[in-house]
């Protein structure tokens, strides 16, 4: 298995329970997918470089993962579905 950090923006209008609620979609779909879970991070409400789909701000959101291929492309299948995430970026950690 290899190791990835996965960060991705929610949107900022949401009420918090729609948030978590997203959040914890996401995690289950790595899980699922035999990904484990190492560290995951709430960074909370910052402005955005730019503004994406008229957003100025969103709540940021990390994830560090063990996992293989299949689970990473499910989640980037899911995310690119999902409305309530402005972006993501999974990066592949080198040891």
């Amino acid at each position: 298995m290899n190791k990835y950090e996965i960060m991705f923006i929610v949107k900022s209008d949401m009420e918090e329970s729609t948030i978590n609620q997203t959040v914890d979609t996401l995690k289950k779909v790595l899980t699922d997918n035999g990904a484990k879970m190492i560290e995951e991070k709430k960074l909370g409400q910052k402005d955005l470089a730019y503004e994406i789909k008229k957003y100025k701000t969103g709540y940021y959101f990390l994830f560090i993962v063990e996992a293989e291929t299949k689970a990473i492309d499910e989640f980037n299948r899911i995310v690119g579905i999902n409305e309530s995430v402005l972006r993501h970026l999974v990066v592949k950690v080198e040891d």
